[in-house]
């Protein structure tokens, strides 16, 4: 597939696994889940909340690194250890998302990689 680029950036923390930061193929690049890494430290970040906006700076520039911006986003999954911590993730969401939003999933996991209390992975339609 000659038109399928892999996306990578130092400004989010480097893959833990068999896989890319994300893979643009024509407009549309597929960002691969995002867990609140400190890209500099790679260690896991404190709190909830520290994790969640981790979690959106970095899919944040995944998505400038393809060329796009969270702007650029139609779909978003989040997975959450505890779906009581869902009205914190609106809440700090509408700091990085504009409307109009992307499409949204929001699922309750038993856990996740590192320990992390949230995960997302996301869609970017790029206008070109």
């Amino acid at each position: 597939m000659s038109n399928k680029f892999v996306i990578q950036t130092p400004d989010a923390p480097a893959a833990i696994g068999t896989y890319s930061q994300a893979v643009r193929v024509d407009n549309t690049v597929y960002l691969s889940g995002q867990i609140g890494l400190d890209p500099n430290t790679m260690n896991m970040v404190d709190g909830i909340e520290a994790q969640i906006h981790r979690v959106f700076q970095n899919l944040r520039a995944v998505a400038d690194a393809a060329g796009g911006s969270l702007d650029d986003m139609v779909k978003l999954n989040i997975y959450l250890t505890d779906l009581a911590h869902f009205a914190k993730v609106n809440e700090i969401m509408a700091t990085y998302f504009h409307q109009p939003y992307p499409a949204r999933a929001a699922v309750g996991v038993a856990s996740l990689p590192r320990a992390a209390l949230v995960e997302a992975d996301g869609v970017l339609c790029l206008q070109e």
